[in-house]
């Protein structure tokens, strides 16, 4: 059995590297330089010393740059993207021989602020404004040619801030407030016409209901008779209600009922069925 015994040669810990999910690896080699192969997900050898991994992660990660550049009328715009970027994973090798490890902090800043200047240019601050979705997508369109120059791939672009200078901010400010009082204005003038045509047609119902008034009244004089003995019912009432307790002569009630001939038991039974409390005694001080 001792004949069967053979050594098994042990590798160094270091002779062996994992590549983590989401990321890739690109190999320099000693002798031949960057390895054109990507090495993928799992566990791999090396040659200890002659090889050395590098590991990208290859999912998109958020970049956020800002830029100050020049309106078309010449107001100083302020803008913040926020850029989900990644590497192109088969370009791995190419990234790393020309632009090494950190390929955002040496691309992005860069091609951002060029493609900001050539973009915000050609609109005013307030077409800037206005027009934010249509300024983003040129933006975008823009940046994502840039970046696969240098094979980095833009999944998203969009413009987190916009801010612009003091006296711009102040003139957007004054606008508007001047916006405002006009449209308060304009309410306050809509609303008098209103309350001008309201008074019109209550002033013509009032004139109408004065002509059909008087007509009745031509046609038919039991209808003052009527008003008047409406108007002593609301004035019995108002005295019934009163904490006070009077005993008058119904001349002196003002019920205005002088001359209509009503007996004092139809005037008291009339009062009695309207509800009234008031307590009348007719003629007593005649």
């Amino acid at each position: 059995m001792d004949k069967l015994k053979f050594d098994v040669p042990k590798l160094p810990g270091w002779s062996l590297y994992n590549v983590e999910g989401g990321q890739r690896a690109a190999v320099f080699n000693r002798i031949v330089g960057v390895k054109e192969k990507v090495y993928p997900e799992g566990t791999h050898f090396l040659i200890p010393w002659f090889e050395r991994p590098t590991i990208y992660d290859v999912r998109a990660r958020p970049y956020i740059v800002e830029g100050t550049s020049g309106s078309h009328d010449l107001q100083t715009v302020n803008i913040a993207l926020c850029i989900l970027t990644r590497p192109v994973a088969d370009q791995l090798p190419t990234i790393y021989r020309s632009l090494g490890e950190n390929f955002n902090e040496r691309v992005l800043p860069s091609i951002v602020h060029e493609t900001l200047k050539a973009v915000v240019t050609q609109y005013n601050a307030s077409q800037l404004i206005t027009q934010r979705e249509t300024v983003s997508q040129e933006i975008r369109s823009l940046l994502i040619k840039r970046a696969a120059s240098f094979n980095i791939a833009l999944d998203d672009v969009s413009i987190t801030s916009l801010t612009f200078g003091r006296e711009f901010t102040a003139a957007i400010e004054a606008k508007q407030i001047a916006a405002q009082e006009a449209g308060r204005a304009k309410f306050v003038v809509e609303k008098a016409e209103q309350e001008k045509k309201s008074a019109i047609i209550r002033a013509q119902g009032e004139a109408a209901s004065a002509e059909l008034i008087g007509k009745a009244t031509a046609e038919n004089p039991s209808f003052i008779k009527l008003r008047r003995i409406e108007a002593s019912k609301d004035v019995a009432q108002t005295i019934s209600n009163s904490a006070n307790r009077v005993y008058l002569n119904s001349d002196d009630l003002l019920l205005n009922l002088q001359g209509m001939n009503l007996s004092t038991s139809s005037l008291i039974e009339k009062m009695n069925c309207e509800g009234s409390q008031l307590f009348l005694i007719w003629g007593i001080f005649r």
